[in-house]
């Protein structure tokens, strides 16, 4: 029997999961890696330390599994998007710590452009004009990074995001590793042309970032080379899949249509919307990428909204207040108290993103009295998470003039029960979550078998998708209306500060 193999580098871990035939989890192992905060707004990763998990994670994923690597037909990746790596193809080292989605550092390189050259940047790519994309990523690493200036007058820098790493250093890095990236992923950097798929040479002149540094642009299903022997597969495996982590969670959901949307929830908030082969340009502070592209089918677009800090609130609730030693214990903490006691936290770490898109705004919690405890910041923290989510909702229901009346959900913080029911209560909808709730390996896994024909088409890969919990909404809740009133009044103050 043959498996397909998926690594999905996430923001805080990494993972290996084996998938059968059946889209079942037969085999998996995850490790987290360090978050470096060198000072306010800064957020990196090292890229090493990123690499040297991975192959810690494939090799103990398929020893739990009893498997080699001879024993996958495929591997696909999926990946954090839009952090930053630039490395030395002659030794294989990063040349600077990556620069994470998160990281708010190039504000003021992005001050520089002119309003014009704003507008040509979002109708080219779709984007707003934020820190988070790459492009502004790599232009401060080449202005402020001596090792990368060098390395770029030698001859031998290369530059991607966290894909790009992965796949050089899987197909043999300083040994004859390739550079290549997707249309998913490269769709987030400011750099890549909605209409033709490719760099955009005005847009590559004005970051000024050449491109022979940068990776080739291939679908996101397809076969791109061989994971070489000496890795730790062990084995030629073919690669034939890379998405972004929320492209590859449309692909796990099996949102293969015009109108299929699902929000993933993890270190961030993700809604998106499939658009089909139309590029829908945003009006109402949402973002227009790719969604997929399936070997040399059509591409497919979609709309979507994302929120920067939603899980990894909880993470700072558990990390820097310490009010929980575990995120699982945010549900039982929160469910100890009837409502948030007027508590309302605005967790805008990495400033606002969409719909309202203000890097500068800052995190803030209102309402406090002395009678509020550690219990009602925890419910406060997980109301942000539903409030959030309701911002992008309402502007994806304005932008397409489509009201949805149920909404398919993934990641982590879906396990938590009481933040779901939260959701469904602030939406008045139904959510629905699948029984595979790992839908961003899937997606991944799902789009490297289809490449190399382990699933035949994705009509195959629907019939698999089933849903393992409902939460239905109850439609006296106060969150609905008064709530959800205060809280837009308690994230005015994050611009108020700001």
């Amino acid at each position: 029997m043959r498996y397909i193999g998926s690594l999905d580098q996430g923001t805080t871990s990494t993972r290996f999961m084996i998938f059968n035939h059946d889209g079942e989890i037969i085999g998996r192992h995850q490790k987290e890696h360090r978050q470096i905060l060198p000072q306010p707004g800064y957020v990196e990763h090292d890229a090493l330390e990123i690499w040297q998990v991975t192959q810690e994670v494939i090799a103990i994923a398929l020893q739990n599994a009893n498997l080699t690597g001879l024993d996958l037909a495929a591997i696909g990746i999926t990946n954090q998007r839009e952090t930053t790596v630039v490395w030395d193809r002659m030794t294989g080292q990063p040349l600077h710590n990556a620069i994470v989605w998160q990281d708010t550092r190039t504000g003021q390189l992005l001050g520089r452009l002119t309003p014009e050259e704003k507008a040509k940047i979002t109708y080219s790519t779709g984007l707003t004009i934020a820190p988070y994309f790459s492009g502004s990523k790599m232009q401060w690493l080449l202005e402020n990074s001596p090792e990368v200036q060098t390395a770029l007058e030698n001859g031998s820098a290369l530059m991607g995001t966290i894909d790009s790493w992965l796949v050089w250093n899987l197909t043999g890095g300083i040994n004859g590793g390739i550079h290549v990236t997707d249309v998913t992923n490269a769709s987030r950097t400011l750099l890549m042309d909605l209409e033709t798929l490719d760099w955009n040479p005005e847009l590559l002149s004005l970051f000024a970032i050449p491109r022979e540094v940068l990776p080739s642009i291939k679908s996101s299903s397809e076969i791109y080379g061989l994971t070489a022997a000496e890795g730790p597969l062990e084995a030629g495996i073919p690669i034939a899949a890379i998405l972004g982590d929320q492209q590859a969670a449309m692909v796990g959901q099996v949102c293969f249509d015009r109108g299929d949307s699902k929000t993933t929830y993890g270190t961030g908030n993700f809604a998106l919307l499939n658009t089909g082969t139309q590029i829908v340009r945003s009006h109402y502070g949402l973002l227009t990428t790719v969604c997929f592209k399936l070997g040399d089918q059509p591409v497919h677009y979609a709309l979507e909204g994302s929120v920067a800090v939603t899980g990894s609130a909880i993470q700072w609730l558990r990390d820097q207040l310490g009010i929980i030693s575990h995120a699982a214990e945010i549900e039982s903490l929160a469910s100890s108290v009837a409502d948030n006691g007027g508590v309302y936290f605005v967790p805008a770490f990495s400033g606002l993103f969409a719909p309202h898109w203000r890097s500068d705004a800052r995190g803030a919690i209102v309402g406090l009295t002395r009678a509020a405890t550690k219990a009602h910041l925890a419910r406060a923290a997980l109301e942000a998470v539903a409030y959030q989510t309701r911002d992008v909702i309402d502007a994806m229901a304005q932008e397409t003039g489509v009201t949805l009346t149920r909404m398919r959900v993934d990641g982590g913080i879906t396990a938590n029960s009481l933040c779901m029911q939260l959701q469904s209560n602030i939406l008045g909808i139904e959510i629905d979550r699948p029984s595979v709730n790992e839908t961003t390996a899937l997606g991944a896994a799902y789009a490297a078998g289809l490449a190399v024909k382990f699933w035949q088409d994705p009509t195959e890969l629907k019939e698999q998708w089933k849903i393992a919990h409902k939460w239905h909404p109850d439609l006296t809740s106060p969150l609905r209306s008064e709530g959800y009133e205060t809280w837009k009044k308690a994230l005015s103050r994050t611009l108020d500060w700001a």
